[in-house]
């Protein structure tokens, strides 16, 4: 009787036992749930306080430049209270249509802006006067108009495509405008510029040609005066391009044309006979009306080359701003041959946005560079392909 009275008494210590771990493993688990749950809630609190010093730091520099542009913005609500009865735009509408000969694309733009300030981004006449600016101004020697004009259209809403080298900072993504990237090779080689810049593919006046006879006489007569100044290079992506201090010129029979920059194309634009030389250096030059006139040197492979030798040397081996030379001197006359017999026919600008009414002279006499020379220019191949004649002719004398 003792006996099973002992395994009674064992069999229920071993069950109170069991029941004892059993409620001690279910209250552990308990907490040790509720202690996940916490740990879980502590990291989102710390997640959320970080997202919230993020959305602080975001908002206390937005403030910062909301009150770095606030003088800005009241001295323009000021200027178009000051515009806004609109006697200056008559005015100056009235100047435009006073002045002989075409309207330069820097006036152009100044009528946009004083009808932007007068009658709102969004007005008709605003638009068309900028659009207008955008079509006179020419990629090579007046970037910061085409910016202006681009840029203005994209602020007024038009869709309107920007160079990359116009957009806005902070502007990516916003607005109808998009930067346009263009090339010699790859997806925005010269096949595709038409797509974005439509003088480029719908144009009939386009540069550069293949000079091939018969030629009409040409009666121009050519007198170059270009002048010593500081030498000041530029690789802008595209070519070497070296910008002139005002006082050197290009005389056509009466007219005086301002040497603006000349650059460097591998191998040359133009061909002739159908082949192409080397290189070819491009002297662009505009006159008190804004028409441009383009003297190209062409550059056949032979010796050495002293001034493409300075260039080189000092151009900027990667894009970026231009490079004024300390205490270097340089006369663009050095690259130019003394005899200015010469091919000239109507075109454009040989690059985006294609921009035409460009006289171009080509000249007969060429200039020597080195082999090593071409090998060391930066730009593998930088030529636009020759385009249609369509009917034009080509002068010579």
């Amino acid at each position: 009787m003792k006996k099973h009275l002992r395994l009674i008494l064992e069999i229920l210590m071993g069950l109170l036992l069991a029941g004892a771990v059993t409620v001690a493993y279910w209250s552990y688990t308990g907490k040790s749930h509720v202690m996940g749950e916490l740990t879980e809630a502590s990291e989102g609190m710390e997640e959320a306080q970080q997202e919230l010093d993020k959305v602080s730091k975001e908002l206390k520099e937005a403030q910062e430049k909301v009150a770095e542009y606030e003088p800005a913005a009241k001295q323009m609500a000021a200027m178009k209270d000051a515009f806004s009865n609109g006697v200056v735009l008559q005015d100056y509408e009235a100047f435009i249509k006073a002045q002989k000969g075409p309207i330069i694309s820097e006036r152009q733009l100044g009528l946009g802006a004083l009808r932007m300030l007068t009658k709102g981004a969004e007005d008709p006449d605003t638009v068309s006067a900028f659009e207008k600016a955008l079509e006179m101004a020419e990629w090579t020697s007046r970037l910061k108009s085409i910016c202006a004009a681009q840029n203005a259209l994209a602020a007024a809403g038009q869709k309107v495509k920007v160079l990359a080298d116009c957009a806005l900072e902070g502007s990516k993504g916003h607005g109808k405008a998009h930067a346009v990237h263009w090339d010699y090779v790859g997806e925005m080689g010269p096949d595709k510029w038409g797509s974005e810049f439509p003088t480029c593919g719908n144009g009939t006046k386009q540069s550069p040609l293949n000079i091939v006879g018969p030629f009409e006489k040409s009666k121009d007569v050519l007198a170059v005066s270009y002048k010593e100044g500081a030498l000041k290079i530029l690789n802008n992506g595209h070519t070497i391009q070296v910008n002139v201090e005002p006082g050197s010129t290009l005389k056509i029979n009466k007219d005086v044309y301002n040497l603006l920059q000349f650059h460097f194309h591998r191998p040359s634009e133009e061909q002739i006979d159908g082949k192409p030389m080397a290189m070819v250096a491009h002297f662009v030059h505009k006159n008190a009306e804004g028409k441009l006139a383009v003297l190209g040197v062409l550059l056949n492979e032979g010796k050495d080359n002293d001034a493409i030798k300075t260039i080189w040397d000092k151009a900027p081996k990667a894009e970026g701003p231009e490079l004024v030379v300390e205490g270097a001197k340089f006369n663009p006359a050095v690259l130019v041959p003394a005899a200015l017999t010469h091919y000239s026919y109507e075109g454009s600008l040989t690059t985006p946005p294609c921009t035409e009414g460009v006289n171009f002279y080509i000249l007969k006499t060429t200039m020597d560079i080195g082999k090593k020379q071409v090998a060391d220019f930066p730009f593998k191949k930088n030529a636009r392909p020759v385009q249609p004649l369509n009917g034009r002719k080509i002068n010579a004398n």
